[in-house]
């Protein structure tokens, strides 16, 4: 399949990432991909098509592999043998598998096609289009595709993939980080929602100091302490050696049980 060739997509399974793929898809400017949505999360789905004029939900799960060049399977992990059972998917296909925690040969096995088969890890923000997406193996059109909606990352085995998945696995522990922080506030008198308030603009503004690519994560630390400061004190008596081998400890866990 050619990089250019991809103007059907398919998206089974319309939850929190497949509604941000399509709107990242259909809000990027210049023509759209025709979008074949299956009816589960039929809501959703039934919102999608009536807000993109070239999104379309389909009768059944086949109708979305029979109208697409590009089949992303974005179903929860324990959903996919349901959702999947009977499928019929041509050689000429390629299948983009979205699913936490389930191998290409796993999906293989549940579709029993010879169609390409690309992992991806694709987040929320890809609806922004300001999202790198890791995939395996590198495909043309699959690349391409997440080139558009933010950046992709290409890695070069399986072992490297469960690594980026494991990485993944931490980011509702910031959200709940800041959640705590606002609790600790709270506690202290200050009203809720002044305190989320705060923590949303200082976070803001970390995350738009991450952009700067020319300062290494370290070396963005460093910038923002002084010497005997409060971010150092926290920085060394919080997060010390023990907490970051619990860390460590708890990333090792999951990649073992991705593997």
């Amino acid at each position: 399949m050619e990089v250019d060739a991809v103007k059907r997509i398919g998206i089974i399974g319309v939850g929190e990432i497949g509604r941000a793929i399509v709107v990242g898809l259909c809000d990027g400017g210049g023509v759209p991909p025709e979008v074949f949505l299956s009816p589960r999360g039929a809501r959703a789905a039934a919102e999608l098509s009536e807000r993109y004029e070239g999104v379309r939900v389909c009768a059944g799960n086949q109708e979305v592999v029979d109208r697409s060049e590009a089949v992303i399977v974005a179903v929860r992990r324990e959903d996919r043998h349901e959702a999947l059972a009977g499928l019929t998917v041509g050689g000429d296909k390629v299948v983009v598998n979205v699913m936490a925690g389930v191998s290409n040969d796993d999906l293989r096995r549940t579709l029993a096609t010879d169609a390409a088969l690309v992992r991806a890890i694709p987040l929320p923000a890809v609806r922004e289009r300001r999202a790198v997406t890791v995939t395996w193996p590198s495909h043309p059109a699959v690349n391409s595709l997440f080139e558009h909606l933010g950046g992709v990352l290409p890695v070069a085995d399986e072992a490297a993939f469960d690594v980026f998945s494991a990485l993944t696995g931490t980011l509702t522990t910031h959200y709940s980080y800041l959640a705590t922080l606002t609790s600790w506030a709270t506690g202290h008198g200050i009203a809720s929602d002044d305190a989320e308030r705060y923590l949303r603009s200082l976070f803001q503004g970390v995350g738009r100091a991450l952009s700067d690519e020319t300062r290494s994560l370290r070396r963005l630390a460093a910038d923002h302490e002084t010497p005997n400061g409060n971010n150092e004190r926290i920085r060394t008596t919080w997060f010390d050696p023990a907490n970051v081998e619990a860390l460590n400890k708890a990333l090792d866990d999951l990649l073992t049980d991705l593997k």
